[in-house]
């Protein structure tokens, strides 16, 4: 009998350190979730075991999206055999890994790092749509160069949904279009 989905998140929690999984519930409550949904908030989540985190996944998101946050904030937190093992167990959300299409911001990862050169005008638009934080946005900022700064911006992407690509994807759009024309035009 296959496992619930509750069972899949549950194991995979329980499968933490205790500093990884004190490292999941803050990276959770900051993790950009999609319009329509709040983050769980911080009290609940400090006192929550695993099987008290698999039940406010799930009573916060529908089935799919708790699979989905769960196993970007994994990812985020440098848990990824915990992340592949909960997509795999759940069948939920290994579409993006397997299919031969790849978003616009991670297929481009290389040329956006050095070729964008107003970062801070696109880090505007993305602290405007709630896709950072101001802390997120202050780390990014006091990076000398350009492409340290893009390539800070990258270290968030691997959490985001396609929601948040396409944001980051608009946001250097408005800022340089030739330059996504010219990405788009490969």
């Amino acid at each position: 009998m296959p496992k619930t989905i509750q069972k899949c998140l549950e194991e995979t929690l329980e499968d933490l350190t205790e500093d990884e999984l004190r490292k999941f519930k803050t990276n959770l409550h900051e993790f950009p979730v999609k319009p329509g949904y709040d983050n769980i908030p911080r009290g609940r989540l400090q006192k929550a075991d695993a099987q008290d985190l698999s039940e406010l996944l799930l009573d916060s998101y529908s089935q799919d999206y708790a699979v989905e946050v769960t196993a970007a904030v994994l990812r985020r937190c440098h848990c990824n055999p915990q992340a592949e093992k909960l997509v795999a167990a759940s069948g939920i959300g290994n579409q993006p890994s397997s299919s031969s299409h790849r978003h616009f911001i991670d297929q481009f990862r290389e040329q956006l790092i050095q070729r964008t050169a107003t970062v801070e005008q696109v880090l505007d638009k993305l602290l405007q749509k709630s896709i950072i934080n101001e802390g997120q946005y202050q780390e990014i900022c006091s990076k000398e160069t350009n492409q340290a700064k893009m390539r800070e911006l990258y270290k968030l992407v691997p959490s985001w949904n396609d929601h948040c690509k396409d944001q980051m994807k608009n946001a250097l759009k408005d800022v340089n279009p030739y330059l996504v024309k010219d990405l788009e035009g490969k």
